[in-house]
């Protein structure tokens, strides 16, 4: 049975950084990554990264949020940096066989909210 845990989310400051971690079990994937959903918005992707190291990002967060995989732990991060109140969203970490719209596989979400 697969199974993808996050954790790290929270509430955070405007500019402030926050990192999600993702480990999967039961399964190895090509493609692991982050997707987002804000409030009366579709998921969207936020950054992904191949089992080589290949990555790729959403154009709205190149420069501050860094996607990172552990292949001997099975597990991808995210560290996110300069956060905006924009980037308020349930984050999910989802995984695929094949390609990073292709996902297969979804975490539960966990919650980032970017607030004064």
């Amino acid at each position: 049975q697969v199974q993808l845990v996050e954790s790290g989310g929270g509430l955070v400051q405007p500019g402030g950084s926050l990192r999600l971690s993702c480990v999967a079990s039961g399964s190895i994937f090509a493609v692991m990554g982050w997707y987002r959903q804000g409030p009366g918005n579709q998921r969207e992707l936020v950054a992904a990264i191949t089992h080589y190291g290949t990555t790729k990002y959403a154009d709205s967060v190149p420069g501050r949020f860094t996607v990172s995989r552990d292949n001997t732990k099975n597990a991808v991060y995210l560290q996110m940096t300069s956060l905006k109140p924009e980037d308020t969203a349930v984050y999910y970490c989802g995984a695929s066989h094949s390609h990073w719209a292709a996902v297969s596989d979804w975490g539960q979400g966990t919650q980032v909210t970017v607030s004064s």
